[in-house]
């Protein structure tokens, strides 16, 4: 198992991070373009919440087939956020993230533990990219508020 930890500060509250956390469009537009999720139910809930599992068909870079990528949120709130999530491809991708709050700025930090079998190296190198690439796009979304 191998873990990425990236932190930035985000001119933005901790609310206002928090409420854009709940959001799966979020997460699609902060991932884009390392990695896409479209929901295999179209009922799939487009915010999370603690207790929430939903499933999506995840494509690196957009037209890589990756699977489908469960996430099973544990734990939802201002403070911290935790899911167990996963796929055939990279069957452990845990994921904490703490907001931290600084007056009227974030510390925000992303936290991932990985384990894909023999492949756990080469997903580690791409997780620290994506994870680089999710919180510069993060701070792109909070500046166009």
């Amino acid at each position: 198992m191998k873990t990425v930890r990236k932190t930035s500060v985000f001119s933005a509250s901790r609310e206002t991070v928090f409420e854009k956390l709940q959001q799966l469009e979020t997460l699609r537009y902060i991932a884009y373009p390392y990695a896409t999720f479209e929901p295999v139910d179209k009922n799939s809930p487009l915010v999370w919440e603690a207790g929430s599992s939903s499933s999506y068909r995840f494509k690196l870079f957009g037209f890589i087939p990756f699977g489908i990528h469960t996430i099973n949120i544990e734990h939802f709130d201002p403070d911290y956020v935790q899911s167990r999530e996963g796929n055939k491809n990279v069957p452990l991708w845990n994921h904490k993230i703490y907001l931290k709050p600084l007056g009227d700025k974030t510390e925000y930090t992303d936290e991932v533990d990985i384990d894909a079998g023999w492949k756990t190296f080469f997903v580690w190198i791409w997780a620290r990219s994506f994870y680089s690439h999710r919180q510069k796009k993060w701070l792109k979304l909070l500046k166009d508020m």
